[in-house]
């Protein structure tokens, strides 16, 4: 790989993972329209390391309190702040871990990376977000986030696994439909991330462990680093914006990037 396609994947890693708008798709558009060569799994796993530090970084505050939550989690108690956050976000991660194990054995998760998939997805699930984002109320806030609700979230978090779904647009949906706030709802979506992310980059990084030499290293450190900057930079924009502004310039991003693959696809 060459430099340039080095940063083009990790910068475009690092903006589409927590924006509603879908990295996966938009990676795997990447090769297909532009005949760059597939940057390989070792690249994955460096960006998804990259994104998952941003992420880290930027809610560290509610990070430390879920780790410091394990240690009586662990003991059977969820009776502190921070031991039920971590519970709620393990329980959130369940669907999303067990729908990849299938789609992973059953080989449909390969079968379903076409230009017209993620056109589809790309368009209906930005209107569902659309409609989510106009319909919903704002009662909930995400200290009253709930077993029940977790559960939900998760549910719909494992949607995303079909290209061009958006991990964080989809959860951000569901949100929305429980009735969380804007500020909530993308809060919530980017703390279930981070186990999200652990998840499928520890997957992945079992599929390169021993392929590793001093160039791919080198390639992956840079890629980290891009994809971090690249993620911290548009998930500290867009959760200042979602303050004054709605989820509609992504909804209408989505449905022009879904109208034009379409056509691509079908034409």
């Amino acid at each position: 790989m060459t430099l340039f396609h080095i940063l083009l994947v990790a910068i475009i890693q690092g903006i589409t993972e927590f924006l509603p708008v879908s990295s996966s798709g938009h990676l795997i558009l990447l090769p297909n329209l532009t005949g760059l060569q597939d940057q390989g799994l070792a690249v994955d796993v460096a960006v998804h390391v990259g994104t998952l530090g941003a992420v880290v970084i930027y809610f560290w505050k509610d990070v430390r309190l879920a780790l410091g939550g394990l240690g009586p989690l662990m003991r059977g108690r969820i009776d502190t702040p921070g031991a039920r956050l971590a519970f709620l976000l393990i329980v959130a991660t369940i669907p999303v871990v067990i729908a990849g194990f299938v789609l992973k054995v059953t080989g449909l998760a390969d079968a379903m990376r076409s230009v017209a998939v993620i056109g589809w997805t790309m368009l209906v699930f930005g209107l569902v977000l659309w409609w989510a984002d106009r319909t919903g109320s704002a009662d909930k806030t995400e200290e009253s986030w709930s077993l029940s609700d977790a559960v939900k979230m998760g549910l719909w978090q494992a949607v995303a696994l079909i290209p061009g779904t958006s991990r964080s647009g989809i959860t951000i949906t569901g949100a929305r439909i429980l009735g969380y706030g804007r500020h909530d709802a993308a809060k919530l979506a980017m703390l279930m991330s981070i186990p999200t992310i652990l998840a499928s980059g520890g997957l992945l990084m079992l599929d390169v462990i021993g392929e590793a030499d001093g160039t791919m290293a080198r390639t992956a450190a840079i890629a980290a680093g891009f994809a971090f900057l690249s993620a911290l930079a548009a998930l500290s924009l867009m959760m200042r914006l979602l303050k004054s502004v709605s989820f509609a310039p992504y909804v209408i991003y989505r449905v022009v990037l879904g109208i034009v693959l379409l056509v691509i696809a079908y034409t």
